[in-house]
């Protein structure tokens, strides 16, 4: 075939070809023929590529750039054109020297693919593989891999690659499985799958675990019943059943899901029924039953359909076999099997088809059980779980029979040392189940079986010796019960107890002697129906065990006064006293005292004050203020009025500190009936320098007040007052001074007033050294500000205004609006306590280092300084008034006298008076 001249070398080629003609060995000089020849057409590459490779025709890199201008060529054309032959020629002619390189085999591979060429690929594919070595089949098994799993395959040929596969690199079975499902080979997947499971060394690439698998095995053999065969399908979801106890219920459902799909409806309700019965969580159950019941429901739906159509052909059958009633069907050879069985098994009720009412009943029975399976489930879980056997007896409410074999079986099972409430419970309820059907002896028998179970506590066998004796009450067998008691409370004998002690498990029956309960119940059956003996005997049994309660030993001295054993009865107690301490003894001693006293009264008086004596020295100060009353109260009805005295005064420093002031009122109260109220003094006094709390020595105080001035001590209440007045903050307890100030105003004069709110104030300042301090942004020297201002600042600022600043402020004259100059030397925050203008006149008159004031100048009316002023009362400053008038005299002969309208001067003015004069 001739080449047209286009393609010959041109010019700029020489100098290439020239090269060449030199050294045609050369890659290098090839490579650079051909990069410089980019831009020619393909077809000039093309014969430069042939060229090349027949120079050089073992050269990977020629080899390689070839095919993929090769590749690029066709990329756009249809698997149909002339090019691809061509292409493929070339990679086999690649082939011949290219061999081991395995990107020129999946180059190819890739290629033949995409032309849908099976057989050629195929055997392409198997060529690469003998061709290449072990360590790379990797690369070429990978696209293999996607080829076989094209549609258009063959499943065989498919098929026969997975296995070679996985002989080459087995843990990709997973694949394998996957790609069988998809291909709907079930049988071959569901073995596969059950060879990965009985594989204790396989590891899932997919990360997969066992449970998952076993979870896609039984779906496959379930979804598939009738595809899939030659696997024990019961066997293999078991086996799962037993090792994975996680979603064991929808292993179950896909046993059952199995035989119903195989047509065994029987079988699979079989298996619910043995599914429910072995489960043992709720959910799992609630999954088995929702399971059974729609299996259930959809049979009966299905019945139902059926038997409505059956009905429609039985109509018709019945006009054609009018006339072949005489026949004999087994000469009817052309009869199908199906209908000779229809015709000879009709009218046979095992044969009937209408079973509807059957599966209803079915159904119904299987809602009904539901509770009671439901609790057999719990009961699975812990089978020593008593509320829940109590709740399986309820459920079976009306049926005695059920309710026996539950409570026979509840007590077999339960074991007393595991059990989850109280296990003696069944018993007694399993006698009372007898009882109340009036077995009595059934319920006997039970109630002795009851008493020789090992408990885990005392107090549960207790409980069965006292359930059984009550129920011989019931019976009106009174002596039975007695006697029932007696066995139970008799002590083992000693022999008994060594044997035991010997084994080292000492049995609750050992320890029964002993139990309160059981003694309790013992003692008030003797008080109902025994003798007055017995039941001193029992008490004293009681008492000698050292089991002993209060209550017990009250009731006893109680029994032994109804019986007129009245020293017994104090014998009692003092045994109780000495057994019990506080708090427990505090009811025997109380009880003992007023028995006591009320037996005796003043016959036995100094007895009972021995008696009293212990009582409270023996009783904590929380206590003994009952004992102490009682006392009191002993000396007042029949001992000496003195002696009640000092019983009370032991009394108020014996009780703690918060029941100091009850008593000391108590006190006072008696004192003054006893002896009239002049006695009360020296105990308030008492009382007030004994230690009280302050809020209660204030109280003191004020009831002390009320007294003095009741007997018109008026100086008296007033000294109380003001010792008082140091127990109570102004801001806090304004009872206190609004009780003082009445009192002032009634009996008071201007003199104490002021001396009231003179305490008042400094009672004020020791409880808060911070009343009168002013916000920060008030603190400034230049600010000029008023008395009124600084005290409506202070509201605003949310600071408390006293009652002695409310004073004054009413006191003080109208402030001029002009401000004082000097106004910034003054101390904000001070209060006047009304002689300050006194004081600092005189400080000014009499110090040394005089300042001096500017004389009055001819603008002394433009400049003139005006001082807030006002009045302070004349009773505050005593004997200082009359100094005032002399030198208000001194300073302006009788100006004071010729206008007393006039206001006080300023503290200024009375300086520069004094300068002048």
């Amino acid at each position: 075939m001739a080449i047209s001249r286009e393609l010959y070398p041109s010019e700029d080629d020489l100098p290439y070809e020239e090269e060449l003609l030199r050294n045609p060995f050369s890659l290098r000089l090839w490579w650079r023929y051909l990069v410089a020849r980019t831009e020619a057409p393909f077809k000039k590459r093309a014969i430069i590529y042939e060229r090349a490779l027949k120079a050089l025709p073992g050269s990977y890199k020629l080899w390689y750039a070839y095919l993929r201008e090769r590749l690029e060529l066709v990329r756009n054309l249809p698997i149909t054109h002339t090019q691809f032959e061509t292409l493929n020629n070339t990679f086999e002619r690649a082939l011949v020297t290219m061999h081991k390189m395995p990107r020129i085999w999946i180059m190819y591979l890739q290629t033949l693919t995409a032309q849908k060429l099976f057989t050629r690929t195929r055997r392409t594919f198997d060529r690469a593989l003998c061709a290449l070595p072990v360590t790379q089949h990797d690369r070429i098994w990978e696209p293999y891999l996607v080829f076989v799993s094209q549609k258009g395959v063959p499943i065989e040929t498919s098929l026969r690659v997975y296995r070679r596969y996985l002989k080459y690199d087995p843990s990709h079975i997973e694949d394998f499985i996957e790609f069988l499902i998809n291909s709907s080979l079930w049988q071959e997947a569901a073995e596969r799958l059950a060879g990965v499971l009985n594989d204790d060394q396989f590891f899932s690439i997919k990360g997969k675990t066992k449970h998952r698998l076993w979870l896609e095995l039984c779906d496959l053999l379930t979804q598939h019943a009738t595809e899939v065969s030659g696997l024990n399908v019961d066997a293999i979801i078991r086996g799962g059943i037993r090792k994975f106890t996680d979603e064991v219920g929808r292993l179950w459902t896909s046993l059952a899901d199995y035989y119903i799909r195989r047509k065994l409806p029987e079988k699979a309700r079989d298996v619910f029924e043995e599914g429910m019965a072995t489960v043992v969580t709720v959910r799992d159950f609630s999954v088995i039953f929702d399971a059974c019941s729609q299996f259930e429901e959809s049979m009966l739906a299905y019945k139902m359909e059926n038997l409505d159509l059956s009905d429609e052909e039985g109509e018709e059958g019945e006009e054609a076999t009018v006339g072949d009633e005489g026949e004999d069907v087994r000469n009817d050879v052309d009869l199908s099997v199906a209908k000779f069985e229809k015709k000879i098994l009709q009218g046979f009720w095992l044969h009937d088809d209408n079973d509807v009412d059957l599966r209803l009943a079915r159904l119904e029975h299987l809602m009904d059980r539901r509770p009671e399976l439901a609790n057999s489930v719990l009961l699975r879980q812990n089978p020593h779980n008593v509320e829940q056997w109590h709740r399986r007896v309820k459920l079976f409410e009306g049926n005695p029979t059920r309710q026996i074999l539950t409570f026979t079986e509840a007590v077999r099972t339960v074991d007393p040392m595991k059990a989850v409430g109280k296990p003696h419970t069944l018993w007694v309820a399993f006698a009372k189940l007898y009882e109340n059907h009036k077995d009595i002896d059934n319920a006997r028998v039970i109630f002795d079986k009851a008493v020789q179970v090992n408990y885990k506590a005392v107090d549960h066998l207790a409980s069965v010796w006292c359930e059984w004796a009550e129920m011989e009450l019931r019976q009106k067998n009174f002596k039975g019960a007695l006697e029932l008691m007696q066995r139970a409370t008799a002590e083992p004998l000693p022999e008994v107890k060594r044997k035991v002690a010997a084994d080292g498990n000492e049995p609750v029956q050992m320890k029964l002697y002993k139990s309160l309960r059981l003694w309790t119940f013992y003692v008030d059956l003797e008080e109902s129906l025994g003798a007055f003996e017995s039941t001193g005997a029992v008490y004293e049994r009681i008492l000698d065990l050292k089991i002993a309660t209060p209550q017990i030993v009250i009731n006893y001295a109680m029994l032994l006064e109804e019986h007129k054993y009245f020293e017994d009865a104090f014998k009692v107690y003092e045994r109780g006293v000495k057994i019990f301490k506080y708090p427990h003894v505090k009811d025997i001693w109380v009880t003992y005292l007023s028995k006591f006293v009320k037996r005796y009264g003043k016959t036995k008086l100094e007895r009972a004050r021995e008696l009293f004596e212990n009582a409270v020295e023996m009783a904590p100060a929380e206590s003994v203020k009952p004992l102490y009353l009682q006392y009191a109260k002993l000396e007042e009805e029949y001992g000496l009025a003195k002696r009640a005295m000092k019983v009370y005064d032991q009394a108020t420093k014996a009780v703690p500190a918060n029941q100091k002031l009850t008593m000391y009122e108590i006190y006072i109260a008696r004192a003054a009936e006893i002896f009239g109220v002049p006695k009360t003094r020296e105990i308030y006094e008492q009382a007030i320098q004994s230690g009280l709390p302050d809020k209660d020595v204030k109280t003191m105080c004020l009831k002390y007040a009320e007294l003095e001035k009741s007997l018109g001590e008026i100086d008296r209440a007033r000294g109380i007052y003001t010792y008082a007045s140091g127990f109570a903050d102004p801001r806090t307890d304004p009872d206190f001074w609004n009780r003082w100030h009445e009192f002032e105003v009634q009996h008071g004069n201007e003199d104490t007033f002021r001396e009231m709110l003179r305490v008042k104030r400094s009672v004020a300042a020791s409880y808060s050294q911070t009343h009168f301090i002013l916000p920060e942004y008030l603190m400034q020297k230049d600010e000029n500000m008023s008395l009124g201002k600084a005290v409506d600042a202070l509201k605003q600022s949310v600071v408390a205004e006293d009652d002695m600043a409310a004073l004054e402020r009413k006191i003080a004259p109208p402030v001029s609006s002009t401000p004082a100059k000097d106004s910034g030397n003054r101390m904000l925050g001070f209060v006047s306590a009304g002689v300050e203008s006194q004081d600092v006149g005189r400080q000014l008159a009499t110090n040394q280092e005089e300042i001096e004031l500017p004389e009055e100048s001819e603008s002394e009316d433009e400049e003139k300084v005006e001082i807030a002023q006002k009045d302070v009362p004349t009773a505050v400053f005593g004997g200082l008034v009359k100094r005032k008038e002399d030198l208000d005299e001194d300073g302006d002969g009788g100006e004071g006298k010729s206008k007393p309208s006039e206001a006080p001067l300023g503290a200024l003015e009375r300086i520069k008076r004094q300068k002048r004069g």
